[in-house]
C-alpha cells in the first residue's frame, strides 16, 4: 500500500489542506493515518480515492450531508446501490436546471454583447436586430433569475 503525503494528496485531488483536514475531522475521510516520526498525515490509495470523489462532489456544489451519504452508500458498495443512484440522479437533475439557467444567461449576454457591437460600429440594422433578441429573452431571463 503507497500512503502519500498532504502535499501531494493535494495535487492529486484538488483540494486543498485545509479541506483536507476538515473533512477528516467531519468524518467524511479517516482518520488519516500519522507518520511515526513526523507525525505528518499519510494518506493511503483508499483515502485518495475518497477524496477524489468528494472534490468532484464539491466541484458539482454538493452539501457536506449528501457528501456523507454518498461516502456511506459507498462503502456498503451493492448494497446501497440504490440510494447512491438516486443521490447522484437528484443532484443530476439539480446541475441540469443550472446549465438552462446558464443558457439563458449565455443568450441575454451574447445578444446585449451584439447590441454594443452594433452600436460600437454605428450599424443601425444590426442594433436594431439585436434589441429584439435582447427583448426576446428577457421573459426567460426573469424566468431564469426567480
Amino acid at each position: 500500500m503507497t500512503t502519500s503525503t498532504m502535499q501531494e494528496t493535494e495535487r492529486m485531488t484538488g483540494l486543498p489542506g485545509p479541506t483536507l483536514r476538515y473533512y477528516e475531522q467531519i468524518g467524511l475521510i479517516g482518520p488519516v493515518a500519522r507518520d511515526d516520526s513526523s507525525g505528518h498525515r499519510r494518506y493511503t490509495d483508499h483515502d485518495v480515492d475518497t477524496l477524489q470523489a468528494l472534490a468532484c462532489l464539491r466541484a458539482m456544489g454538493v452539501g457536506v450531508e449528501d457528501m456523507r451519504t454518498y461516502t456511506a452508500n459507498r462503502a456498503q458498495g451493492r448494497a446501497a446501490a440504490g440510494a447512491q443512484r438516486d443521490l447522484l440522479a437528484r443532484h443530476a437533475r439539480r446541475v441540469e436546471g443550472e446549465i438552462e439557467r446558464l443558457q439563458v444567461h449565455l443568450r441575454w449576454l451574447e445578444a446585449k454583447a451584439a447590441l454594443w457591437d452594433a452600436r460600437d460600429r454605428q450599424d443601425d440594422a444590426a442594433e436594431a436586430a439585436a434589441a429584439q433578441r435582447v427583448g426576446a429573452v428577457l421573459p426567460e431571463l426573469a424566468a431564469a433569475i426567480r
